[in-house]
């Protein structure tokens, strides 16, 4: 395509998305749904055809979704939904990948190879839609947690297993012992690789720390995304693992420790932007890919693969967390059906399915058929989703609950905001006087703030609506605070501080304390 050809294309992918945005907001229907069904509408107004190059979003676009999703994981919520994400995400994924198939596999005809690959394919689940919602309908945040966790380590088992696949293509033999051996190498090399880069450049003497403006911080986190996908694939593991381990390392060491606020702001408001962008393309991209005229000839096959992925979600959520309630806190029925209806399919099975092996005889079809399953799980499931969690009522907001949240909003903000003062202060830029002048207004604001939640929280708890679960978040603070101690009882036991009968005693009755908090 021509420069100018280019440019014109670009101009018009911009101007609807723009327009998809705002269409989008005002029918109070998912994004992305909105950019898939404009994508089927406007490819008559492209002055030539184009389509989603494999190379292009394997190289580009995937290391930019993954560095974003998990530069933004908050590894200390992780730590308490741990339990369920590891099995949605691990055994999970296979079991649905299996599921899809075997169906696929006797119900289509397809050989082993072709119906593996579309089944890791379409186990893996696209978070994009379900925190849209989210971010319009309140619900629990250890709910939130749980889809975003899972859609992340997801992803890194569904790049392993389609790795693992091809490599049993190419090479025509498999063996569980030499499966399981190239698994553990896959993902251990993966996760050495991503260590190493994300502590090179965020360590005390790495990169990250000697950058003081927002700028280099993001061109640095730019070639770390991108680079690290490209050294993983080069050394034959997991580039898409490596960028997952390096963005938890930037999230969780570099922003807390070697980046101001503002800077972490600029970063985190980039990164933003940048996902925004990359899956508005994409989603636009799969409209447009999609021709009816062919989903319409292979409709029978892409419902029975659609049948196949729901079959495989109701097993492997409902089957799976009904196990969950031997060793952590229960996940409540009404949560796992949002993950049941969750099993949105989006930008990653769309690459993998571009990035299959010319070689393979059934290439065209397996595409064609990920794009259809892709198209009405966004359209189907996408656009129900909101309705589904409204209907739930999963988290309502009562009056004290908005009252406690101001607060705590009020007293984050002024902290923060002292904390940047501080800084401001050591670096020479405000002097003596300015600086305790500033600090003091927001002293009073944080005064006011603790005073006020103070009497909130020493309420007794029949003082407050009991309809509505107003102590919840106290108890996700508290659930923190547990954590917490846990993690020094298991540091003290790993040093020999503590006799290992005296620690696991107090950390009995630590999951005791856990297990009785109300769900955050």
């Amino acid at each position: 395509m021509e420069v100018a050809q280019l440019v014109t294309v670009l101009i018009i992918l911009l101007l609807v998305a723009t327009g998809v945005a705002l269409l989008s907001r005002w029918l109070r229907m998912p994004y992305v749904a909105g950019l898939v069904l404009a994508g089927l509408a406007i490819t008559q107004l492209l002055p030539q055809r184009i389509g989603l190059d494999a190379s292009l979003v394997l190289n580009l676009f995937l290391p930019i979704l993954l560095f974003e999703a998990a530069i933004n994981t908050d590894i200390s919520r992780l730590r308490s939904t741990v339990k369920p994400i590891a099995l949605l995400a691990g055994p999970g994924v296979v079991i649905a990948a299996g599921i899809i198939a075997l169906v696929l596999k006797f119900g289509l005809g397809l050989t082993w190879i072709p119906a593996l690959l579309v089944g890791v394919i379409l186990a893996n689940t696209d978070t994009v839609s379900v925190i849209a919602v989210f971010k319009e309908v309140p619900v629990p945040s250890r709910l939130s947690t749980i889809v975003e966790g899972e859609t992340l380590f997801n992803d890194i088992l569904t790049l392993v297993l389609f790795n693992l696949v091809l490599n049993v293509n190419t090479t025509g033999s498999f063996s569980v012992l030499g499966g399981l051996q190239q698994l553990f190498v896959a993902i251990a090399g993966s996760i050495l690789v991503g260590l190493g880069l994300g502590y090179l450049s965020t360590g005390s003497t790495g990169l990250l720390a000697r950058l003081d403006d927002p700028l280099s911080s993001i061109l640095l986190t730019v070639a770390v995304a991108l680079g690290t996908f490209q050294i993983g694939q080069v050394l034959g593991v997991s580039g898409g693992v490596a960028v997952v381990v390096a963005g938890l390392i930037f999230g969780t060491i570099g922003l807390a420790s070697h980046v101001s606020a503002s800077n972490k702001l600029t970063l985190l408001s980039f990164w933003e932007c940048a996902s925004f962008a990359v899956n508005s393309f994409i989603f636009l991209l799969i409209g447009i890919e999609i021709d009816l005229i062919t989903l319409w000839q292979t409709l029978p096959a892409v419902l029975l693969a659609v049948f196949a992925c729901q079959v495989a979600r109701i097993i492997s959520v409902y089957g799976l967390l009904a196990l969950v309630r031997w060793f952590d806190r229960p996940v409540p029925w009404h949560w796992q059906h949002v993950l049941f209806f969750g099993n949105i399919k989006g930008s990653l099975s769309m690459a993998l399915a571009l990035s299959l092996p010319s070689a393979l005889a059934e290439r065209s079809q397996l595409i064609t058929l990920v794009f259809g399953t892709v198209l009405l799980s966004l359209i189907g499931q996408g656009l129900s989703l909101p309705w589904l969690v409204k209907r739930l009522h999963l988290s309502p907001l009562s009056t004290s609950r908005q009252q406690t949240e101001q607060l705590q909003a009020q007293l984050m903000t002024a902290k923060a905001a002292q904390d940047e003062l501080d800084n401001l202060l050591r670096s020479g830029v405000l002097p003596k006087a300015v600086y305790e002048e500033m600090r003091s207004a927001y002293q009073v604001r944080v005064a006011g703030a603790e005073k006020a939640l103070r009497e909130i929280y020493n309420r007794r708890p029949n003082e407050l609506d009991a309809t509505v679960g107003n102590l919840t978040k106290f108890d996700a603070i508290r659930r923190r605070l547990l954590l917490a101690e846990k993690g020094a009882l298991n540091d003290a036991i790993r040093k020999q501080i503590l006799s290992e009968e005296i620690a696991r005693s107090r950390l009995q009755k630590l999951d005791e304390q856990l297990l009785s908090l109300e769900d955050d």
